[in-house]
């Protein structure tokens, strides 16, 4: 019985169960049980430790079903023949693992974030309660591959009416978000020389290429978009681009880019181009900008977007619309694919488009947007000629651009401690682009409409820039 001598602690936390078989384990892993001795009855060694019976036959079950003892019926339990473990010895006080926390700002010019007042809640509450019903019990089931057949026919009447995007929904692949759609499409062309995407741009998407063993082109982005004249002198075979509203210089692709783009992927039959339509709904002034997809007569365009901005971020709904060209090619090399977004929510967001509900949420987001926007770029000129504003009329971001004796990184430094958050554009450069100025994303989503006039004028004092006309 001396070798089953434990402490046993009664006093805390821990079973008594689980320290005799830990006590045990120990013992027969660092040998000081040797192989083939029996352990004491459960009676008597209950009596020897002054516990129950209980107690000792969940700890020889554990033991017993992890391999460490056997059973002989009518005979007792026998330390087992194992192979030899490493085993460390736990540390009694560990290095605690800190959780990488968001950083948090009193006042954010975040370009990612939006109007969480605005939400249809009660709408988006009736479509789930009606869902999860035993009627629909078979949406318990894994779905179809690309998605619900469902959503994928509401996002390609969508697409058509709002974006001139000319797509069927067998074209159309659903998918929990950019990181885990674009490897999707990386795998179509695997043999491709290289993509090319935009500079400054996002670096997720560089990321992603690196992470899966592309080699990435930066092209440098200018007032009319991404200079193809660049892109021509590359061996790319694949660009990425943001044409409707550049990310993050809210540059527009100029009508003679887009033709001369269209004109470089149909000139090799392997080249393509990935267009991500960013931010595309949510446009101040003018007709909405036609997709490259929708001009494309060479199946040389796919077509992606999300429902990040229009809906919410949490949703992760986002898609890709092939070309038909590509479809039998996807269909061989994804036969295994599952849909990453739960059938759930995306028969929630197909009703929900279906009785025009999304329609609706879109003109009346695009309403606040606007005084969002109107009132932000109102504020800002008040600093003229100081401060320069771009990429306005589209989007939820506003670009500015000042001189100022301090770099990008001070200048964020000296924000962030005030309590404001600000992204400099250097934070999505992909590769080295000249620039004589600082230049800020300010985001103004996430922000009240009475909160922009006195959020800019502490940003400006905070950096020591004084209006035109106080």
């Amino acid at each position: 019985m001396d070798m089953l001598i434990f402490e046993l602690e009664r006093n805390t936390g821990k079973p008594l169960y689980e320290q005799l078989y830990l006590g045990i384990k120990n013992a027969i892993i660092s040998k000081r049980i040797e192989v083939g001795t029996k352990l004491p009855s459960k009676r008597k060694l209950a009596e020897f430790l002054n516990i129950s019976q209980t107690t000792i036959e969940i700890a020889y079950a554990q033991l017993l079903a992890e391999g460490y003892i056997t059973s002989k019926p009518r005979v007792g339990f026998f330390v087992e023949t194992i192979d030899d473990l490493p085993y460390v010895e736990k540390e009694l006080n560990p290095e605690q693992v800190k959780p990488i926390l968001k950083q948090t700002y009193r006042i954010d010019f975040n370009p990612g974030m939006i109007d969480l007042d605005g939400f249809p809640f009660s709408t988006w509450r009736k479509y789930a309660k009606i869902l999860f019903d035993e009627q629909y019990k078979e949406l318990l089931l894994t779905g179809y591959p690309q998605g619900e057949i469902e959503l994928r026919t509401e996002i390609s009447k969508y697409l058509f009416q709002s974006r001139g995007v000319i797509t069927s929904p067998e074209q159309i692949v659903i998918g929990s978000g950019t990181e885990q759609l674009l490897p999707m499409i990386i795998r179509l062309f695997e043999q491709s020389n290289g993509y090319a995407i935009e500079n400054p741009g996002y670096k997720t998407v560089n990321r992603i290429l690196k992470q899966n063993g592309q080699t990435v082109y930066p092209i440098t982005v200018d007032d009319e978009g991404i200079r193809v004249c660049d892109l021509e002198q590359t061996k790319a075979s694949v660009v990425y681009v943001t044409p409707s509203h550049q990310f993050p210089t809210g540059a527009v692709l100029s009508a003679t880019r887009r033709s001369q783009l269209l004109n470089w992927a149909a000139q090799d039959s392997d080249r393509y181009i990935i267009e991500d339509d960013y931010d595309s709904e949510f446009r101040y002034l003018g007709k909405p900008i036609s997709s490259l997809q929708g001009l494309d007569k060479n199946e040389k365009v796919i077509y992606m977007s999300t429902f990040t901005k229009s809906l919410m971020p949490s949703l992760r709904v986002a898609y890709f619309v092939l070309p038909k060209s590509l479809l039998s090619k996807y269909n061989k090399t994804f036969t295994y694919y599952s849909s990453t977004v739960p059938r759930f929510d995306q028969h929630i967001l197909a009703k929900f488009m279906k009785d025009g509900h999304f329609a609706k949420h879109l003109n009346r987001m695009r309403k606040i947007y606007k005084k969002k926007h109107d009132h932000m770029t109102e504020i800002l000129e008040t600093y003229y000629p100081m401060v320069s504003i771009s990429g306005e009329h589209t989007g939820m971001n506003i670009l500015i651009s000042f001189p100022h004796s301090l770099s990008e990184a001070e200048l964020k430094q000296i924000a962030a401690e005030k309590g404001i958050g600000v992204y400099p554009i250097s934070d999505y450069m992909i590769g080295p682009v000249e620039s004589t100025e600082p230049k800020f994303l300010l985001g103004f989503g996430g922000l009240c409409l009475s909160e922009i006039e006195p959020a800019i004028h502490e940003l400006m004092q905070t950096w020591g820039i004084s209006r035109a006309n106080p």
